[in-house]
């Protein structure tokens, strides 16, 4: 199959039907071609594949299959190879099943906790989701199964997403809600992209040209193909010239018409729509070529797997006295409907159809007592149940009670109105608490919730939405057969109305503002030093780890050059563990607003009780810079940097400075409306207006003595916001020195 001399053969009709699919799932065949149909399916934390031919509502069964932990969990994980493990799995069931590409991965940013699709989504951080996305893709791609990473961009709610727009700055998009897909497009070599369903800054994702060709394809040089989110078309022809390639979902009356009659008319160049068949044949041929006609899945070994990843995501916030891990043999009393019925995945697109689902009960067995306590699909607390929860923790040594948000709290589609649990877990949780001092919180969501108990609870493992396998390896951990290794990929707040996003979020009339700019998460929390529940990275362990001998192999570079990080990380518990080393870069002093410390580098490393490793980064120009408007690019300021290693983004264990040269002159303009402040963040304004402000020219600064204490200061700071033009009237140069003084400036 060769697709450029298929596109040869091609007529314009042809052409235009085959920028949409057959029906909800499959791409357009050309038979008399020998271009086949090929099959795409919701994702990526399990196959949600219909059974039988696809129907064009996407509405039939899915098959029965293994569901692993959502994205919010995963994340948590700070694994890279958590991510290839997965990859690899779905990859070799989607060859089994015959399909093509896997929706996912998610990479929407976490503006706010109460998006309600955030368990479809990795982080806060938009390193942390680049580099766990880019694993997961090229393990998946690995198996010759294409991945499609989403929704591209800014998708961030669910209200109005299907029509609303998301309005932010330049800088903010470049350095928040851009870098996961760049990562996943330039490392993991994503071979599609979903649109989203919203404009950005009123330009619908669908056909936007600076996102689909100026950025995707021209900037980051991808020759990914992209793909609407289903139903996102709004203007065929104006989303091809954009860079638009398939429409889905398509059917019968998807013929491309609107296309034919765009060409036909001249308001669409064939050539544009020639590019987006090339590109969409070449995709075809690509699952033709990989595909492995023998491939066959073993689900008892996806089970397997699935257990043991949600091992590795789930985070221990709390261990008071070391209540954790429990003794074999205590007595001990599971409490909650979640306990026997967990929640361990979101409603929408990505809900996999499984067969069952291993509860914390089950896999307890008789080593537990349990009692129910709450109704899940109620706020109201059930007296009788509560009751009962409450004499059965005053009999227990330890009681452990199963909580978190319940199916309709989080779904796609809808975002949730709150961050509270419901009201009888949060009772339930106090009341226990105060009959058994020995009192366990397992917390089950996609997202953060607000914790009026957590100062009379010393113990709080989340497990976030952790798959089909969740019961069975919450016992694991609970009982010290897994270490907890997991760290917060997203700031847990005190309350909601801390949220950054809180005054902006859902927006009105389908405008959201991204009003905080870049300071999202813990960029917001740790700039205001806000108190938090839990901060960004924080994870605790049954082992414990220390840090040494951090050093950099230059301690002076240019923006140019890479700066190779290392330290050493040792075991100094009793048990196996594994300890996440998070980097993170400081600006000491900048120009423009940056957050206090950015995550720049992290890696995950296990460790034998005594074991030391070194772990080594690796950081370029990006782990300095800032999205500069004016050369519209990443700018390093030259200046002093901090790097520092930490086991979160506020407890920072090492650091060590460097000097990074900037090679990269802003552009800059002076006039005579320019002020002396300005011109001093400039080199060469520094160097000539720093020569005046030494000389008499600037003398009336040191009369001071008649305003009165202050006055210096006051003088000071009114220079730095004299103009140019000023100085003419303050006589103190002429009017055709100063036009001298610009044109030297300038020159």
């Amino acid at each position: 199959m060769d697709p450029k001399a298929i596109l040869s053969q091609m007529t314009l009709e042809e052409k235009a039907a085959f920028c949409s699919g057959r029906d909800f799932w499959r791409t357009k065949a050309i038979d008399r071609l020998g271009v086949p149909s090929v099959m795409m399916c919701d994702g990526p934390h399990g196959l949600r594949k219909q059974e039988g031919e696809g129907d064009h509502l996407g509405i039939n069964k899915s098959i029965e299959t293994v569901c692993y932990p959502t994205a919010a969990a995963l994340a948590s994980s700070f694994d890279r190879d958590v991510m290839r493990q997965l990859g690899e799995a779905l990859g070799r069931e989607c060859q089994a099943e015959d399909v093509a590409m896997l929706l996912g991965p998610g990479l929407n940013i976490k503006r706010s906790p109460l998006c309600g699709r955030n368990f479809e989504y990795f982080s806060e951080d938009p390193h942390l989701a680049g580099e766990m996305g880019a694993a997961y893709v090229q393990a998946l791609q690995g198996e010759g199964v294409a991945a499609c990473a989403k929704h591209f961009a800014c998708n961030d709610q669910e209200t109005l997403r299907m029509s609303g727009s998301s309005n932010l700055d330049e800088r903010t998009l470049r350095e928040i809600y851009l870098p996961a897909f760049e990562g996943v497009v330039k490392k993991g070599k994503t071979r599609s992209l979903m649109c989203a369903y919203n404009a950005i800054n009123g330009e619908f994702c669908a056909e936007n040209k600076l996102l689909l060709t100026d950025i995707l394809r021209d900037e980051w040089s991808s020759d990914a193909f992209v793909v609407t989110d289903w139903g996102a078309i709004k203007d065929r022809a104006k989303g091809v010239a954009a860079g638009l390639d398939l429409e889905m979902p398509g059917g019968p009356n998807a013929t491309g018409e609107e296309i034919v009659e765009a060409v036909r008319e001249g308001t669409l160049s064939e050539a544009d729509l020639d590019r987006a068949v090339l590109r969409l044949l070449t995709f075809v041929k690509d699952c033709v070529d990989q595909r492995r006609s023998d491939a066959t899945i073993d689900r008892d070994a996806c089970r397997r797997l699935a257990r043991k990843l949600a091992g590795e995501c789930a985070v221990l916030m709390k261990n008071e006295g070391g209540l954790l891990p429990l003794q074999e043999g205590r007595t001990v009393a599971f409490i909650g409907e979640f306990a026997e019925k967990p929640r361990f995945q979101g409603a929408g697109s990505s809900h996999i159809n499984v067969p069952h689902a291993v509860s914390a009960l089950e896999s307890a067995g008789d080593a537990v007592v349990y009692a129910r306590g709450y109704d899940a699909h109620s706020d109201a607390t059930d007296a009788a149940l509560l009751k009962e929860a409450v004499e059965v923790a005053k009999r227990a040594e330890v009681a452990v009670i199963f909580a978190g948000l319940p199916d309709a709290f989080e779904t796609e589609g809808a975002d949730r109105e709150h961050m509270r649990l419901p009201d009888n877990q949060n009772e339930l949780i106090a009341a226990v608490a105060a009959a058994n001092p020995h009192t366990v919180v397992v917390l089950h969501g996609g997202s953060p919730v607000e914790l009026p108990w957590l100062e009379r609870t010393p113990a709080v493992l989340c497990v976030y939405l952790g798959g089909e396998q969740v019961g069975a390896a919450t016992v694991d951990l609970l009982y010290g057969r897994v270490n907890p290794s997991g760290h917060l990929a997203e700031t847990w707040p005190i309350r909601l109305q801390d949220n950054p996003s809180y005054l902006n979020f859902p927006g009105e009339e389908g405008v959201v503002t991204y009003a905080e700019g870049i300071f999202v998460g813990y960029r917001y929390y740790d700039k205001k030093d806000m108190p938090v529940n839990f901060c960004f990275g924080h994870g605790l362990s049954y082992a414990r780890f220390e840090y040494a001998d951090l050093t950099v192999d230059k301690e002076n570079v240019t923006d140019q050059e890479t700066v190779t990080v290392s330290v050493d990380v040792k075991n100094t518990g009793s048990v196996a563990g594994k300890a996440v080393a998070q980097l993170y870069v400081r600006d000491v002093e900048s120009a423009v607003r940056r957050p206090v410390r950015e995550l720049r580098a992290f890696e995950k490393v296990a460790l034998e009780p005594g074991e030391i490793q070194t772990v080594r980064f690796a950081l370029d120009k990006r782990a300095f810079a800032y999205w500069e408007p004016r050369c519209h690019d990443f700018f390093v300021e030259s200046g002093e940097f901090v790097i520092e290693i930490g086991e979160s983004s506020r407890d920072i264990r090492l650091s060590r400075s460097i000097q990074v040269k900037g090679t990269v002159e802003l552009p800059f303009t002076v006039t005579e409306n320019t002020t002396i402040g300005q011109l001093l963040k400039h080199p060469r304004g520094k160097e000539i207006i720093g020569r005046m402000i030494q000389s008499s020219a600037m003398s009336h600064v040191d009369q001071t003595d008649s305003m009165g204490e202050g006055s210096e200061r006051m003088m000071q700071g009114m220079m730095m916001g004299i103009q140019l033009g000023a100085l003419v009237s303050y006589g103190r140069i002429t009017r055709q020195q100063l036009k001298d003084l610009i044109a030297s400036l300038n020159a």
